[in-house]
């Protein structure tokens, strides 16, 4: 997990997609875009910059994963749970309105 104290969000924060208007639970950060090319030439249609935060977002209601640029994200308030069949997977509890991650196994 590359998080960065430049991202706006944090693993575990509950956040809404500005122009698809989906909720998601952020389970990784990366604080620079960290994926190819040409995933972004065919995905990235607005071109959000590269040089910035991108999330790993847990989508609601659903089984996919997206991978999202900071600019298209903000905070989804009054947070509800994300339901999403790996959420147990990354996380332990739902608290205040965010995801406690897993404990490491020994």
């Amino acid at each position: 997990m590359a998080e960065t104290s430049t991202a706006k969000f944090s693993v575990g924060d509950v956040i809404r997609h500005r122009l698809f208007e989906y909720r998601g639970a952020v389970f990784d950060v990366d604080s620079v875009f960290s994926l190819s090319d040409d995933w972004y030439e065919q995905v990235a249609k607005s071109r959000p910059p590269k040089n910035e935060p991108w999330y790993h977002v847990l989508v609601h209601g659903g089984a996919q994963t997206t991978y999202v640029a900071e600019q298209n994200l903000e905070a989804a308030m009054g947070s509800k749970p994300v339901v999403h069949p790996l959420i147990t997977h990354y996380f332990s509890a739902f608290e205040n309105g965010r995801y406690v991650m897993q404990s490491p196994a020994n």
